[in-house]
């Protein structure tokens, strides 16, 4: 059987995502901003938990309906076939957003919402108490323009939290904006990536699952999973087809330079806990002294800028460095993300390539240089 889901994510990788999911033979994949629709049965719902590399979560897709009053939001929601995912011990608390819509206080919305599921569970239930201690249904909505989206959660925790990074740095990059970083630069399993400003790890760890086709979500849980509607062989199915996919990518190999030391540390935790510590070396180096180590080399990085440590001037300082350091040289590319509005004149030559894309809310390029 068929359901709709959708995926949230960070604005710019839903074309990223679009292209992950029909891989994954998703069917009527639509992109639109911060999300993406598709349809598929449970083991793709699975699939798509396990093996996404830029999606936030994956939530199924209830109802959608416009509502400009309290009163067609409750109606809009009891109708909706809540019976179909929600047993009558399972919680159900709810939470979203409303934006540029008619009904903007969130917490009514959230209490009006709930108050229709349980009306319409009492009638399907023939029951007036909810006790609400088996698993978690995170129902979200979510108001744009008085249209409301309202989903189930399967996902828990959001994706980019693969597990790995139990602490990270003051800046710290998203997993799933890393992982994008390496697919826009093209890295593939027989490249030597190099991050000269590495902090934490995050950009070479997700760049050594890639090359590796080991699947982010492999050794993390999903809300999911505890739920009776969707059979537990599923989720053993899907792992095993993920793990059944994962290559030793012998040729690769991850080098990250950082002068904090303490970071260097964490880096090198992370990566052991995200199983690739055999394919990705840290060492104590300033960005000023990297000197080309190999003849060919991936080069991506996500240097600090001004609105992210508070020193803009300092931040443009090493925009020019770079500028000077990173040399266009035969065999090597560069991808730089940067939330710098005068990045490429700072940095001296125009981009082959930019992407626009989204640090958090931050709206930042990928400037890329190849040629």
């Amino acid at each position: 059987m068929l359901h709709n889901f959708v995926i949230p994510c960070l604005l710019g990788l839903e074309g990223l995502i679009a292209k992950e999911l029909r891989e994954m033979e998703a069917q009527d994949v639509a992109a639109e901003n911060g999300r993406v629709f598709f349809q598929g049965d449970f083991s793709l719902l699975a699939r798509a938990n396990i093996c996404c590399r830029y999606a936030e979560r994956v939530q199924i897709v209830v109802g959608q309906f416009q509502a400009k009053s309290f009163e067609e939001l409750f109606q809009g929601t009891k109708t909706l076939p809540w019976e179909q995912w929600l047993d009558q011990r399972d919680a159900f608390p709810v939470k979203g957003y409303s934006i540029n819509s008619t009904l903007f206080s969130v917490s009514d919305c959230q209490s009006i919402i709930k108050k229709a599921v349980v009306e319409r569970l009492k009638e399907k239930y023939s029951q007036v108490w909810f006790e609400e201690t088996g698993a978690v249904h995170q129902i979200q909505f979510a108001f744009q323009k008085d249209q409301v989206l309202l989903t189930l959660d399967t996902s828990g925790a959001g994706l980019h939290k693969r597990g790995y990074r139990l602490q990270a740095g003051g800046a710290p990059l998203k997993e799933t904006l890393a992982a994008a970083l390496c697919n826009i630069s093209r890295l593939r399993p027989y490249h030597t990536l190099y991050d000269p400003m590495c902090g934490s790890g995050t950009i070479l760890i997700e760049g050594a699952l890639m090359a590796r086709g080991i699947a982010p979500g492999l050794k993390r849980n999903f809300a999911a999973e505890r739920w009776a509607q969707i059979p537990r062989e599923v989720w053993q199915q899907e792992r095993e087809r993920a793990q059944d996919l994962v290559s030793p990518a012998p040729q690769f190999q991850a080098f990250g330079y950082d002068i904090d030391p303490a970071m260097l540390n964490l880096a090198r935790e992370n990566a052991k806990r995200a199983g690739v510590a055999d394919c990705t070396t840290f060492t104590q180096a300033n960005v000023k002294d990297f000197a080309f180590p190999t003849e060919r080399g991936t080069l991506i990085t996500n240097p600090p800028y001004g609105e992210r440590l508070g020193d803009q001037a300092q931040a443009e300082q090493l925009i020019a460095q770079m500028g000077k350091l990173f040399v266009l040289k035969k065999g090597w590319s560069y991808t730089l993300l940067s939330s710098s509005e005068t990045f490429e004149d700072t940095f001296g030559r125009r981009a082959d390539a930019r992407r626009k894309l989204y640090n958090g809310m931050m709206k930042c390029n990928a400037f890329m240089y190849y040629k």
